[in-house]
């Protein structure tokens, strides 16, 4: 047979064997397993009944992630039937707030939870990077088809969620986020790429584990750091040119640094500014719809100054600029900060992080509010959000003193740290101390609530960034812009308000119900591409001809609307990637596209 034959020849077996107990009987056949495996042949809805009930049988959250990462390894097919038919089970398993769990035991399970794979990913050391080039050449080499990947989440570990500096733990991070872009979104499996920049930790609980994979040295100075992760980020480019890079939890200054020295370059967007600052300001909107009081009058107080935070308010800063028109210094005098040392002042008497001084007040005279409490008197906020990782922040007097100041309107209450054992208050909590009149979103999931006394069950907001990343980043993938603009983005927050039906808009919710995520992705990267075909950006010319000749019909054609047409969507929705739901379109699609199980 020729090399060509006996390639085709395994790929078939390759996909036979991952069609398990769904192979077809000429199939095992063929393969000459006749008696050596189980007589019955199942159709992929059995198997997913049966990979379901083994899941729920687990009795921890980490044994559910670890049996769905060992499935990821073993069969892509099957997990992301999984994940896509019980999203709502699956989500906080595979990401918030498991993965956080997860990434404290990295090192511990990391060899259990991989048993078919030699790599899931790129693991990058300082000493890697004077040869990165022969670092990405083994990655290609080792994916079966040679197909470059179009999306890459990159993290140093520096930062994971509320956890602090994990280093090489936080590889959990960009492999659960890829995940959800394949799930939500629909990018291709076999063309995603977790990296984590595995330049050391300053964390001594690691460095003294003996179980550590990581490398055990304090982190670099930030000349070194800057200098090895451009090197890590030109090469990556060169050897990707159409690549999307996600930054994903680096410590402040080095989020806010790599997103200013690449954001105008290359193609790239750091989640957590502007993801953040994304799918809360599609929230906000719609709360301040709700809240009953003027938007230009909104007094909105943050807990918690770091990348994430100062990203939600510069969002929120444009949609009052853009939205309703007023100037730029008007709009930040509405946001005040308190971070660890009390509120923002330029009179503090400390010296701010860069980050922190375009929202230091100057207007406070000699007034400094040490507490919650005392800037919460001091402002009289009509929305308070919560960034500050600091659990029960939001205390039972916090909520209600916020209740009391809002008497004529509904307050905003955000808690939006992650994960629960982060969050500034629940969700009961609030509903409790605010008359049940609370304007709610959390970073995290929280249960439903029922009030007392009309047993009324309200759901509660949660401002997860999974509800804009996928879109942000199919949209990216799909029309190629030569870079992410914050009118992008915004027109992803505009879409994301709109995207509410009118159910849940009759029932006062801030978001779409998760259970309509992927319809919802495909509406928000029909307003991402939209708009950057708008703005000239965009590379793909099939993409350039079809908004251009489809553009929706605007009053104000300078307005960010985050509108696009049938047509628009309709095309995003035919490229979006999803598991074979048979085993025979299973085996077409692997031979004829390629395998994800193994690409």
């Amino acid at each position: 047979m020729s090399e060509t034959g006996d390639s085709r020849r395994n790929s078939i077996e390759l996909v036979g064997a991952k069609a398990g107990t769904a192979m077809p009987a000429e199939m095992r056949q063929a393969l000459n397993l006749r008696g050596l495996v189980p007589a019955s042949i199942e159709d992929f809805s059995k198997q997913e009944m049966r990979a379901f009930q083994q899941l729920m049988a687990k009795p921890t959250n980490l044994e559910k992630y670890e049996f769905l990462a060992s499935l990821r390894s073993i069969n892509v097919n099957l997990f992301f039937r999984l994940v896509l038919n019980h999203f709502k089970e699956v989500a906080p398993i595979i990401y918030t707030p498991t993965v956080g769990e997860a990434c404290l035991n990295y090192s511990h399970i990391y060899p259990f939870i991989y048993p078919c794979k030699t790599s899931v990913g790129m693991f990058i050391t300082l000493n890697d990077v004077e040869n990165i080039d022969a670092v990405i050449e083994n990655y290609r080499n080792s994916m079966a088809e040679h197909i470059d990947p179009e999306i890459t989440v990159i993290t140093d570990g520096s930062r994971i969620l509320g956890l602090g500096d994990l280093g090489i733990n936080g590889m959990g991070i960009p492999i659960g986020k890829l995940q959800l872009y394949v799930a939500i979104a629909g990018l291709n499996p076999g063309r995603t790429l977790p990296i984590v920049l595995d330049f050391g930790t300053n964390s001594k609980k690691y460095l003294n584990d003996p179980l550590y994979l990581g490398t055990r040295q304090p982190r670099p100075d930030d000349e070194t750091f800057y200098r090895a992760a451009d090197k890590v980020l030109a090469a990556l480019y060169r050897a990707f040119p159409d690549l999307l890079v996600q930054f994903e939890d680096f410590s402040t200054d080095h989020a806010f640094g790599l997103l200013k020295n690449w954001r105008n370059k290359a193609l790239c967007f750091n989640d957590d500014i502007q993801g953040t600052g994304c799918v809360i300001l599609g929230g906000f909107i719609s709360a301040v719809e709700q809240a009953g009081i003027p938007p230009r009058d909104q007094r909105i107080l943050f807990v918690g100054a770091g990348s994430a935070a100062v990203g939600v308010a510069k969002q929120l800063i444009e949609y009052f600029v853009i939205e309703h028109r007023i100037p730029e210094e008007q709009a930040k005098a509405m946001f005040w900060f308190v971070d660890s040392r009390g509120m923002i002042t330029a009179n503090r008497g400390d010296k701010l992080a860069q980050h922190k001084v375009y929202f230091a007040r100057h207007d406070n005279g000699d007034t400094q509010c040490t507490s919650i409490d005392e800037a919460l008197e001091y402002v009289k906020p009509t929305a308070l959000i919560g960034l500050s990782t600091i659990y029960k922040a939001f205390n039972e007097r916090i909520l209600t003193r916020m209740n009391e100041l809002n008497t004529d309107a509904r307050p905003i209450i955000f808690p939006l740290s992650n994960p629960d054992n982060k969050a500034e208050c629940t969700f009961e909590e609030a509903m409790q101390c605010t008359n049940n009149r609370v304007l709610f979103a959390s970073g995290t999931a929280f249960p439903e609530y029922t009030v007392p006394e009309t047993g009324e069950v309200r759901v509660p907001a949660q401002g997860n960034n999974m509800y804009v990343f996928p879109a942000i980043g199919l949209g990216a993938v799909l029309c190629k812009p030569s870079h992410i603009t914050d009118t992008m983005i915004y027109a992803v927050s505009k879409a994301l308000a709109n995207s509410l039906n009118e159910q849940e808009r009759a029932r006062g919710e801030l978001y779409p119900r998760i259970e309509r995520i992927r319809d919802v992705a495909a509406r928000l990267t029909a307003a991402f591409i939209t708009q950057a075909v708008r703005e000239g950006c965009v590379r793909d010319k099939h993409w350039m001809e079809i908004v251009q000749s489809n553009m929706p019909q605007e009053a104000d054609s300078k307005a960010v609307t985050g509108l696009f047409t049938k047509r628009v969507l309709g095309e995003v929705k035919t490229l979006m990637w999803a598991p074979a739901s048979s085993v025979e379109q299973y085996i077409v699609e692997a031979i004829t596209y390629g395998n994800p199980d193994d690409i």
